[in-house]
């Protein structure tokens, strides 16, 4: 079918009561473009002012109804044509109307469907289609609102390809040899019967020709066909994550040589293996995922899903050392999935994060028994020709996982997306510890009494290694046997203790850490490398996120014996802060510690914890980092002293300040890749050098920022495009005039967009501010403020930024 973007020209509002509009104004409608999330520009509120999604889980939004309207023009000429919507995803509960009919819906906020609309269309005249869309103490994190993804109008003949109805397999690969099946689905809606010409056409990565195939196919009146054609590729290139090759295959259907419809996808050729002693296998090569874990919000954008903003999270994450992402909890949209394809990164896909048991007062669950079907065909009809797609998991945390109804459940799924793909492997990220909570009177207990209603992130966090110890009991070994045994990959959250003792206890069984700590990454990644059944670890979490504010956040204790740290944190907390990458790109400390724990980095890294922490005791949660920044900028803390934290897989680490010795301390694996000094501030330049059996590995800088503080702008690149969803990031930046960040000097930044473009959000890295993304102002957060435009028209677009005591900073983005 052809397919046209149908996100322009929209208007959206709060959701108004029909009969109070019948004796009172009518509440405005405000123009938008798609993608757009209505929450995002809500203004936040405390919960004892009436928050309700959840608190903080939902960062204090205030959630509601919405709907959206658009206008448009169906010609005479499309009458008699099959014409449909489809959305690619909105939040929640969706039902669509057209011309006042209704048309259908959609309750699962995160699967894409389609509307039939012709039989509610006016040809020759204008017709309106509206959507509603609600959000509303459904989930454990910030979700936004509202119609967030694309949505396309399809057109097509009564006979044609079926929408996701062409699906590229690999059947055989031997050498450079590969064979592929292409399978096209095809409709006839008609009464009568139409035989007609499919031709196949595959294309390498260059637009070159490399196969084609032609064959007739008949299809009965109002039924359905299923052609396939084997094609042969002699020299066929592998798609890796270290060379992600991509093919196009383009579907031609004609009749007496009129065309009547085509559609094209990309796909890569790739083969999977799976076994215990050489665990997860590409193209025969042996892999550890080196997984991040992931929400769907793009930071200061909400949950507005933009091609490019998708791509940039692929890109940084990949730069990081990340070669896998897991969507958690939920499917990943279209637009990550393409980005994932053409940059060599690993998906992880998951289906949902409740089955049968609420996790929030009117979540999924209310709805699961009834769509859970359809919605796993959605995920799967989505990610198939995707070769980044590796494993599906049909869930996170399901408190039904630890019993025997659960377990049915489980297989139900499981069976489901074996049904219609059995190219991948199939995976649930199970929590031993809330699989079996029924049976943990004291710890139930000690739950309920819980005031901030964190549930299990605040029992998980109060006894980590307990939790650990728990998952390794003969308790959760017995309740989740089952469970584990439906799937092709024992996804464990939080479990690395079951890991040795499943070696042996289930030898047949492959272990995949769907969730840990990052503070623990060592430990962890040391087990991954060492247990060839354990295929990788993902962290909680790669980026970070909007909603269960504060799990990450750096605690410290007001006395020595004050040891708890709590879970969540009070409005106007807007950040979980336990992302490897803030919110806005930028890499944090645990992002390089990672890096070198993985092996990717041999040079040392340095980070300082504020001056005001030092002496405190820490209590965070083990989501959360130690609070250190990457600066050597501490005005007004001169003399006072200061811890330096330096990662390295060195044996040893000397830290210099201005070229004088500071100290020497023992590092690497054996002292978990990281040495501390304490010493007095003093600006100037700090210097990590490492060593190896004495001899020199690398060494790691940081100067202080000094003279006048200067504001720049800088594009992540020049040329933007009118192409759907391309997006422009400027780093906005407090400097010295060499450079260096000035981190201790944070001020109000204000930005001014002209020509081609539009200034779409704004905002830092602040875990608790109080101004929204829609604003054209913002303070810096460690110096840092990140701006984001969107091209309208070819041209230029201009952006200028200006600070107090500043010069103004310009930058110019070309739009082709």
């Amino acid at each position: 079918m052809i397919r046209t973007s149908f996100n322009d020209g929209w208007q959206t509002r709060r959701k108004v009561n029909f009969f109070a509009e019948l004796v009172g104004p009518a509440a405005p409608f405000q123009p938008v473009d798609l993608p757009h999330d209505a929450m995002i520009s809500e203004d936040r509120v405390p919960p004892d002012e009436g928050a309700t999604i959840e608190g903080g889980a939902g960062a204090y939004f205030p959630g509601g109804a919405f709907e959206y309207r658009k206008t448009f023009f169906v010609s005479e000429e499309l009458s008699g044509k099959r014409i449909l919507f489809e959305f690619e995803g909105v939040y929640r509960d969706a039902t669509v109307h057209i011309n006042g009919a209704y048309a259908g819906q959609r309750p699962y906020g995160y699967s894409h469907f389609t509307v039939d609309a012709d039989a509610y269309l006016r040809y020759g005249q204008d017709n309106e289609i509206r959507v509603e869309a609600r959000a509303h103490q459904d989930s454990r994190w910030y979700t936004g609102a509202g119609i967030y993804r694309n949505v396309w109008m399809l057109t097509g003949e009564t006979v044609r390809i079926a929408p996701d109805g062409l699906r590229v397999t690999t059947l055989e690969m031997e050498g450079e040899r590969a064979v592929v099946e292409v399978a096209t689905r095809l409709l006839n809606d008609s009464i009568a019967l139409h035989s007609l010409d499919l031709t196949v056409g595959i294309l390498d990565s260059s637009g070159n020709a490399v196969a084609q195939d032609t064959t007739r196919v008949t299809v009965l009146p109002n039924e359905y066909a299923m052609a396939r054609s084997r094609v042969y590729l002699p020299e066929a290139r592998r798609w890796d994550v270290d060379s992600p090759h991509l093919y196009s295959c383009s579907i031609t259907l004609s009749k007496a040589g009129e065309v009547v419809d085509a559609d094209s996808v990309t796909f890569g050729i790739r083969s999977l293996q799976l076994e215990p002693d050489r665990g997860l296998r590409i193209n025969g090569r042996s892999i550890k995922l080196r997984g991040a874990c992931i929400h769907h919000d793009n930071g200061p954008l909400g949950a507005a899903t933009y091609a490019r903003a998708e791509e940039r999270r692929v890109q940084i994450l990949k730069e990081a050392g990340f070669n896998a992402i897991r969507m958690s909890h939920h499917p990943m949209s279209k637009a990550m999935l393409d980005a994932c394809d053409r940059h060599g990164m690993l998906v992880v896909d998951e289906a949902f994060d409740m089955w049968t048991s609420a996790k929030s007062s009117f979540d999924y669950s209310l709805h699961f028994p009834e769509w859970w079907e359809r919605d796993v065909e959605s995920m799967v009809a989505k990610d198939y020709n995707h070769p980044s797609v590796i494993m599906y998991s049909i869930g996170n945390e399901i408190p039904e996982s630890g019993s025997a109804v659960g377990a049915a459940w489980g297989r139900k799924l499981a069976e489901k997306i074996r049904s219609v793909d059995s190219s991948r492997y199939v995976t649930n990220a199970i929590n031993g510890h809330l699989a079996v909570m029924s049976e943990l009177a004291a710890q139930r207990e000690k739950l309920q009494k819980e005031e901030d209603g964190a549930g299990i992130n605040t029992l998980m966090a109060d006894e980590a290694d307990p939790a650990d110890g728990i998952s390794a009991s003969d308790l959760v070994t017995e309740r989740t046997a089952e469970s584990f045994s439906i799937l092709d990959v024992a996804g464990m959250n939080y479990a690395d203790s079951r890991y040795a003792l499943d070696r042996d206890a289930f030898p047949n069984r492959i272990t995949l850490g769907t969730e840990s700590f990052p503070t623990r990454i060592d430990h962890t990644w040391r087990l991954v490398e060492q247990y060839s059944h354990v295929i990788g670890d993902f962290t909680w979490t790669g980026w970070d996120y909007l909603g269960e504010v504060g799990i990450g956040r750096p605690l410290h204790a007001t006395s020595p014996d004050n040891s708890r740290g709590a879970i969540g944190a009070p409005f106007p907390y807007l950040l979980a802060g336990c992302g490897d990458i803030d919110i806005t790109g930028h890499r944090r400390p645990a992002s390089y510690y990672r890096e070198i724990v993985f092996g990717l980095r041999t040079v040392p890294y340095i980070a300082v914890q504020p001056p005001e922490t030092h002496g405190k005791t820490f209590i965070g949660s083990p989501w959360a980092w130690s609070g250190s920044i990457a600066s050597w900028t501490w005005p007004g803390w001169e003399s006072k002293p200061v811890t330096v934290e330096v990662y390295t897989d060195a044996d040893e680490v000397e830290l210099l300040l201005n070229g004088n010795r500071v100290g020497r301390a023992s590092a690497g694996p054996d002292h978990r890749f990281r040495a501390h000094f304490d010493l007095p501030y003093e600006p100037g330049e700090l210097c990590a050098v490492g060593y190896r059996k004495g001899v020199e590995t690398g060494r790691c800088r940081l100067a202080s920022a000094q003279g006048p503080v200067t504001l720049t702008a800088q594009a992540d690149r020049p040329v933007l495009t009118t192409t759907l969803g391309d997006l422009g990031f400027v780093s906005l930046t407090l400097t010295d005039p060499q450079g260096t960040c000035w981190t201790g000097v944070d001020r109000p930044v204000c930005v001014e967009v002209s020509g081609t473009g539009d200034l779409i959000a704004l905002g830092s890295a602040d875990p608790q501010p109080v101004e929204r993304f829609d604003a054209a102002e913002c303070p810096t957060y460690d110096g840092r403020a990140l701006a984001i435009v969107r091209p309208a028209a070819a041209g230029k677009i201009h952006i200028r930024a200006t600070a107090t005591g500043c010069e103004a900073a310009e930058t110019t983005i070309t739009v082709e």
